[in-house]
């Protein structure tokens, strides 16, 4: 099994395993500082190991956090070990201060917590035990650990699209791909060289050729399907999948060339008002003020920069009517990234080197300050902290009788950030607001607030790294 599913949203096993490796180096790290430190004696410090134990878990479970909050695991696709190793660098020391001030939150309690030089040794040793673990763990699992075997069956445009959209590292991380099998009278997309052309029944290829997986990727099921075939698979413990559901699990994103009214209708997931509640909106408000605070200084800096590039009289804010829950119109607030006079031919698509973007306007764009006053949207209600980007409403109006399912973003409040600007970059036309899209019906369909507390976690990586910014 390549994935586990938390509250519908869906982790690679690897991961999963990764982070308790790293959990676990980070408690022994953190113990053998404070023996080294305090003990020197391993029965005097074998005795007195439940008594440091609880600021140990606290200094592991801090540092994987923000290793989280980095995006350090996922850097090793993109980037190799170097990357992670360089993030892991940058987590640590993030880690240092903010273990020192759980120490202060509790009161003594995490006594061990309160010496920096001990956290900056537990930091040290826990670089170098993880770089060692690490090595390791992917040299023992390899490059296809945990990898499920999969089987398509069907060749047209569906597995085309299953075909193209999932081969790169980053969606092909979890399976194997066998082959396709193209079914009689059903029209061929799919290269000859990925075809299996099977001369017995799919349960007697599959008897001799070990598949975990069988996924369903048929453009027409009207003209029949290998019932039998697929059950008698089934039965030797294959699991079979839909195609959608597939692509949605393999990409984190949906499929909205595969998807059907019906699939929606009846796929698991959409239960919005499990959501829309009091645990929801108290997730809104605790999110928006920490970051009220902690960006204060930033946004005071910003109305002095736009003042002194523009002069006194200029207005460091502007609004916007954007379109919000159940499609009705809000006006949403951000700092002035542009010349005053922007859209006097009307409203067009930000692009990238837009002559219209001040020097001051460039920089807020790219640190993202400029969304910043949308946390008074967030407090009001008419936003949540997590959600699909607002979009305006004349391009909304555009945008729905072009993409389908467009309509369906605006089932949930729309957010300060979002799953769409993890996993893609801005969108400044419409192939690309339809990309987007796929990601926005992934959180509606799967949202919880596990899956917002991720978001608003690894948020701090698109910030601090510049993911998706423009």
């Amino acid at each position: 099994m390549a994935h586990v599913r938390l509250f519908r949203h869906y982790i690679h096993v690897p991961f999963v395993i990764l982070g308790l490796i790293d959990l676990i180096v980070l408690v022994f790290s953190f113990s053998l500082a404070v023996f080294f430190r305090h003990f020197g004696e391993v029965s005097f410090f074998l005795d007195s190991y439940l008594f440091l134990l609880p600021s140990a878990l606290v200094f592991g479970l801090v540092n994987l956090l923000i290793m989280i909050s980095l995006g350090v695991h996922q850097s090793r696709l993109d980037e190799g070990m170097s990357g992670m190793m360089l993030r892991t660098i940058f987590a640590l020391i993030i880690g240092v201060p903010a273990s020192a001030f759980i120490y202060i939150l509790s009161n003594d309690w995490l006594w061990y917590l309160g010496f920096t030089d001990l956290l900056t040794s537990a930091s040290v040793f826990g670089f170098f035990l993880l770089g060692v673990c690490r090595w390791m763990f992917f040299a023992l699992a390899g490059k296809d650990a945990f990898k499920r075997k999969v089987l398509v069956l069907g060749a047209g445009h569906r597995a085309r699209q299953i075909h193209e959209d999932l081969t790169t590292p980053f969606n092909r991380k979890g399976f194997i791909l066998q082959g396709f099998v193209p079914l009689p009278g059903e029209p061929v997309e799919i290269a000859e060289e990925h075809l299996l052309r099977l001369p017995a029944s799919l349960h007697q290829y599959v008897l001799k050729n070990p598949v975990q997986e069988i996924v369903v990727a048929v453009d027409d099921r009207r003209k029949g399907l290998p019932m039998e075939d697929l059950l008698e698979c089934k039965m030797e413990g294959i699991r079979i999948v839909d195609g959608a559901t597939f692509y949605e699990r393999e990409s984190r994103k949906v499929a909205l060339e595969m998807v059907t009214r019906g699939w929606l209708v009846f796929s698991d997931g959409f239960n919005l008002s499990s959501v829309s509640g009091f645990g929801k909106r108290s997730l809104d408000i605790l999110a928006s003020s920490v970051l009220l605070v902690a960006g204060l200084p930033l946004m005071l800096l910003t109305v002095i920069a736009i003042k002194i590039e523009d002069g006194l009289k200029a207005p460091v804010l502007y609004s916007q009517e954007r379109v919000g829950l159940n499609g009705k119109e809000f006006k949403v607030y951000k700092f002035r990234s542009m010349i005053t006079d922007a859209e006097k031919h009307g409203a067009v698509w930000a692009s990238q080197n837009d002559a219209r973007v001040t020097k001051v306007g460039e920089i807020i764009r790219k640190i993202r300050v400029d969304e910043l006053p949308q946390i008074f949207n967030v407090l009001n209600g008419t936003m949540a902290f997590v959600g699909p980007r607002p979009e305006r409403p004349v391009f909304v109006k555009q945008l729905s009788e072009k993409i389908p399912f467009y309509d369906e973003r605006h089932r949930v409040k729309p957010g300060l950030t979002g799953w769409a600007q993890l996993c893609f970059a801005y969108a400044d036309n419409e192939e690309d607001t339809r990309e987007k899209l796929r990601y926005d019906l992934y959180y509606i369909k799967n949202q919880s607030l596990l899956l917002d507390l991720l978001i608003i976690i690894q948020t701090v990586e698109v910030v601090l790294f510049k993911k998706g910014s423009r």
